[in-house]
């Protein structure tokens, strides 16, 4: 079998593997589109809003820098009017700057979410190292890269000079139109431009989305090695499964055994099944059973009894259909309250006999056990 270095990473990502790089800030991110998405979205708002934003300014210029003497020799004049300029400014602008900001936070959650993770954030200082920044530069996703952006710069370049043929006489005409026309209509003009030369990165957009869904998927890829390890890990080997259920058994019938000495009575079957039963007068309840089990773990409930004195009583019926219906630890089914009735009145007869020194009682002969507790 060749080590586990050498296989290949065949395998999809388990829900484990893509959690845990979530929370690394590893997840599939598309520059290109988010530039995409502010250029688009930037073209559509100089569009709507251009010839607006235009004359805003356009206005705070005229109504603002045309200052009489007086207030160019007032000290306290210059910074008032630069104040109005800078909220006049903001306010023109404002809807535009609130449009890209929320499209700023939006773009990249529409691929991989929302995530924040302090571990992308934390310096990593092996970044620094300058082999593996050659490395990097001559690596495949450098080349890709490459190849983007020498694409962007083609695609671009040439929609560029096609819109410059187009726009060229009105570009020059601009000069001969009115102030504010001519503001208006060059807007215009840098609104459709931008609007179609953000629409060209479509191409770029729909090669770059895919690529970085599959290069992310790539990169997450598991050996089968790896897929046996994380399940080791997260539901634990079966080794030390094993182990520990022994030991939760070994615990649990150290317990259990620890109550037999306290019970009331051993009901046996007689040799192969043993259930240890006590019934607490004052707690209003039934009986409950403390202890139970089958060869030799019966054989070791019989002998503490013995050494503890407690009385055992033979009945397989009823010690059969006692141990298949009823947890340690449980009250007894009401089913099953006529048969250990008898039972416990036959050792409280027998405990008045012992202490009286009175013959000892016979013990319950035909118990009756209903037949839907019955066991073969």
């Amino acid at each position: 079998m060749s080590e586990d270095s050498d296989q290949e990473k065949t395998e999809e990502p388990t829900s484990k593997r893509l959690e845990d790089a979530k929370k690394k800030g590893q997840i599939a991110r598309s520059r290109e589109f988010n530039t995409f998405a502010m250029l688009v979205t930037s073209a559509i708002l100089l569009l709507m809003l251009g010839r607006q934003m235009g004359s805003s300014l356009l206005n705070i210029m005229r109504t603002q820098f045309q200052l009489s003497r007086e207030v160019i020799f007032d000290p306290a004049s210059p910074v008032i009017y630069l104040k109005q300029v800078i909220f006049g400014g903001f306010t023109a602008i404002a809807p535009f700057l609130a449009v890209m900001v929320v499209v700023a936070i939006v773009a990249p959650l529409a691929l991989g979410g929302w995530v924040f993770s302090w571990d992308a954030v934390s310096p990593k200082f092996g970044k620094l190292d300058p082999f593996k920044g050659i490395a990097r530069m001559f690596s495949m996703h450098s080349l890709i890269e490459l190849v983007k952006a020498l694409l962007k710069l083609l695609l671009i370049g040439t929609v560029a000079v096609v819109l410059s043929k187009h726009f060229y006489t009105a570009l020059v005409g601009l000069g001969d139109e009115p102030l504010e026309q001519s503001i208006g209509h060059a807007l215009d003009i840098i609104g459709f431009c931008l609007m179609v030369l953000s629409a060209s990165l479509i191409l770029v957009v729909a090669v770059d989305v895919p690529y970085q869904l599959y290069d992310h998927s790539k990169k997450l890829k598991m050996t089968l090695q790896e897929i046996k390890d994380e399940m080791k890990e997260s539901e634990g080997s079966p080794e030390v499964k094993a182990r520990q259920r022994r030991a939760q058994m070994t615990m649990a019938q150290n317990r259990m055994m620890t109550e037999v000495p306290k019970a009331d009575v051993i009901i046996t079957n007689p040799s192969h099944f043993a259930v240890a039963l006590k019934y607490d007068t004052n707690s209003g309840g039934a009986p409950r059973l403390v202890a139970k089990g089958v060869d030799l773990i019966a054989a070791h409930i019989r002998s503490l009894a013995t050494g503890a004195d407690v009385p055992l009583v033979a009945s397989p019926p009823l010690a059969r259909a006692l141990y298949y219906s009823t947890e340690i630890d449980k009250e007894i089914p009401a089913g099953l309250y006529l048969a250990v009735a008898q039972v416990l009145a036959y050792v409280y007869h027998l405990k008045t006999a012992r202490e009286n020194h009175w013959d000892a009682p016979m013990p319950p002969g035909n118990i009756k056990v209903p037949d839907e507790f019955k066991q073969d």
